[in-house]
């Protein structure tokens, strides 16, 4: 009897935490859904917003959008840098980074498909300051589809390309995501930066930035993205015209660059050969000293995400023994 009555106890006590365990799984389980309801909740109550866009005008996106399509490769980069992959839906003949864009629909150049556009049944479309002015038009077919159109503003600082992607983190919902992103570039930058500032002036080059190849050369100048990186990275742009000037052999011959750097190896075979080979170069200290580097156009020109990688890869292009 003894025994039977230790077994009966010992089986109460067993049901007991098991269904203990059950209740302690349930709980938690319940506390978990609770989270992600409120999560979507939190969500949702970002929406309704409005954000005054690149060409002045206030947009107003009325739920986090479940479709995108991007009509310029820096805003595919910004996209894909809040992790809204899933909801790229288009993007343009020119992307090409990440890997992943090639999977998605192709939406046409800078004269875009809109048929194709409104085909993919986009909550919102991507466009861009610097285009559109010319596709005005075809914008406007696509408001009148009923598809809301956010045009990023054309930067050409670091400053207004932290704008652009806090302008499509608070659009796509991931404002949270822009404002960690453009803290991480933000710490990047102040890294080269501290470590740009250990260059002794004597020690600080002076270089030249050829965006486009003999026989028109097409340089970086002043207020560009280059000439920020430059400073950052405590070089001196030997090109003090404005924007992206033309320029003769003998006004480059004569600013005798320390240091040459092309950004259009991508489509020119041999940039480096290009630039040593033409006639009264071999002049410049530059090519004398071998000095001629090429380094990747989109990361020094794209207003994305990948800037900073492209201020790393100048350092290290401009001074090897400092930043390697």
């Amino acid at each position: 009897m003894k025994k039977l009555n230790a077994f009966l106890f010992a089986l109460l006590l067993t049901i007991g935490a098991l269904a203990g365990c059950g209740s302690d799984n349930a709980d938690k389980t319940k506390q978990e859904d609770t989270k992600k309801t409120e999560t979507a909740q939190q969500a949702e109550a970002k929406f309704p917003v409005s954000i005054t866009d690149g060409t002045g005008q206030e947009v107003t996106i009325e739920s986090k959008p479940e479709k995108i399509v991007s009509l310029i490769p820096s805003n595919t980069e910004i996209a894909y840098g809040l992790g809204l992959d899933e909801q790229i839906v288009g993007v343009s003949d020119f992307d090409n980074f990440p890997e992943e864009v090639a999977d998605k629909e192709k939406i046409g150049g800078m004269e875009f498909n809109v048929e194709k556009i409104i085909s993919l049944k986009p909550d919102l479309v991507l466009a861009h300051a610097s285009s559109a002015h010319s596709s005005e038009a075809g914008l406007q077919q696509l408001r009148d589809a009923g598809i809301t159109v956010l045009v990023v503003n054309d930067a050409t600082t670091f400053d207004q390309v932290y704008e652009s992607i806090s302008m499509v983190g608070t659009a796509s919902g991931e404002k949270e995501k822009a404002d960690a992103l453009i803290a991480d570039m933000k710490k990047k930058i102040e890294e080269v930066k501290t470590k740009a500032q250990e260059i002794k002036e004597e020690d600080r080059k002076s270089v030249f930035v050829e965006v486009s190849p003999a026989p028109e050369v097409y340089a970086a100048g002043k207020n560009t993205f280059i000439d920020e990186m430059l400073q950052i990275i405590n070089a001196e742009n030997t090109v003090k015209e404005e924007g992206w000037p033309k320029l003769d052999s003998e006004a480059i011959i004569e600013s005798n660059p320390e240091v040459i750097v092309t950004t259009h190896g991508y489509y020119t075979p041999e940039p480096v050969k290009n630039v040593t080979s033409r006639e009264g170069w071999d002049k410049i200290t530059a090519v004398k000293e071998n000095r001629v580097v090429d380094v990747h156009s989109d990361k020094v020109t794209r207003t994305g995400p990948r800037l900073t990688e492209g201020v790393e890869e100048l350092a290290k292009a401009v001074y090897p023994d400092v930043f390697k």
